[in-house]
């Protein structure tokens, strides 16, 4: 057993000396046994949340009808959640009612997925009564019991399996995959939300053409947000090598590969209920992949576009043109942490230096020398220096 899970154990002893039951359970259980990073764990337990708020002092209630509460210890916080089984689920989303219990397998039994249902002690001995180790050894998706009970409680799990997919290469069950591809249409009762975070996280993927040929072969893809009319250009996106994307870029390649431009951009991103931060920076980058694809940088490209546009905008055009060498991208990069300056307030001079200067009031005739000077230093004709740039200006206004 490694970290996170050695700093947790205090928080199993104090609990266990109180007389409770307490595991680590979940993904992080899971990508234990795969040795994939971990960056938090999940606690679970036979005491209530009451209980558990007398024995820790310091804690939060994030989800106390559920039965979680966030202990606070160290420096870190830990979720921890009460045992528990749940009623009638409403909307294929939730649960009517949540009971809790004292009986750790009755806990593990509403699940998702076997993987998902295993337990751990603090001495790092198993508790897997779903058989998740076999199926995670199989690289398999399997729900635990009923495939089409566990979608029909909460659908958002069928985007959870084709996430899966794609962030461990697993390969979904038979059944499982049965279940889902005649339950996709019980996505329509998840929130946007929702199926955008599995979304996104199976863009970014390492088998992330795989999921996506799976969203094509079970129909799912008809019902996501502005996807429905987009089969053609979803097989062509399977085409491409794009591992390795970060998930703004995955975006821009969906909407270059479906060529959804200008304004519709816009449109079909508030569709899936974006961040407008994320809008913005999804929109300049299809602004400087247009041009891309056209030519070659600019040095007013590569300064107006910013170095994380720059980096984006020519890892994508490798991926559209089918190769991932990273000489291009270097290449342009260096050029670009080489400009003179990065943005207009990196120039050695001011419009009130220029107003002094000229002894002339603020107007429009400011706003054009300021960008004819930060043109003059981009193309190297003068220095970003002030007294060379007051030198240049007036020579230039006696000429």
């Amino acid at each position: 057993m490694n970290e996170p899970f050695l700093s947790a154990i205090p928080i199993i002893n104090k609990l266990e000396a109180s007389g409770f039951q307490a595991y680590f359970v979940g993904g992080s259980v899971r990508d234990y046994l795969l040795n994939r990073p971990i960056s938090d764990v999940d606690i679970a337990t036979s005491a209530t949340p009451n209980e558990v708020k007398e024995i820790f002092s310091r804690t939060v209630d994030i989800g106390i009808e559920h039965g979680t509460v966030l202990v606070l210890y160290q420096n870190r916080s830990y979720e921890v959640t009460t045992f528990r089984t749940e009623g009638e689920y409403q909307d294929y989303r939730r649960p009517k009612e949540v009971s809790f219990i004292r009986i750790l397998d009755d806990d593990l039994k509403r699940r998702d997925f076997t993987m998902n249902a295993i337990a751990m002690d603090r001495n790092g001995q198993l508790i897997d009564p779903f058989n998740g180790q076999t199926a995670i050894q199989n690289k398999v998706i399997q729900t635990v019991g009923s495939a089409k009970e566990r979608f029909q409680e909460d659908a958002l799990r069928i985007m959870r399996a084709v996430r899966f997919v794609s962030q461990l290469s697993f390969a979904i069950e038979e059944e499982t995959l049965q279940a889902l591809t005649k339950l996709v249409p019980l996505l329509k009762n998840i929130a946007v939300e929702r199926i955008r975070a599995e979304f996104e996280k199976m863009l970014v993927g390492e088998n992330g053409n795989n999921a996506i040929r799976i969203l094509l072969e079970t129909q799912l893809y008809a019902y996501l947000p502005g996807l429905k009319n987009q089969k053609i250009q979803l097989e062509k996106v399977i085409c491409y090598p794009f591992k390795g994307l970060n998930k703004l870029e995955m975006w821009s390649l969906l909407l270059f590969t479906f060529l959804i431009k200008d304004k519709a951009v816009e449109v079909f991103l508030r569709e899936w209920k974006l961040p407008v931060k994320e809008i913005k920076e999804i929109q300049q980058i299809l602004i400087y992949l247009e041009k891309r694809m056209e030519r070659e940088w600019s040095i007013n490209d590569l300064y107006s576009a910013g170095r994380n546009a720059v980096s984006s905008t020519e890892k994508l055009y490798g991926v559209l043109k089918g190769h991932t060498e990273e000489d291009s991208l270097s290449y342009w990069l260096k050029i670009y942490d080489e400009l003179p300056i990065k943005q207009r307030n990196n120039m050695d001079v001011t419009g009130r230096d220029i107003i002094e200067w000229f002894q002339s009031e603020g107007g429009p005739w400011l706003k054009d020398t300021l960008l004819k000077i930060e043109c003059a230093i981009l193309a190297g004709d003068i220095q970003n220096d002030k007294e060379k740039i007051k030198e240049w200006l007036i020579r230039c206004s006696q000429k």
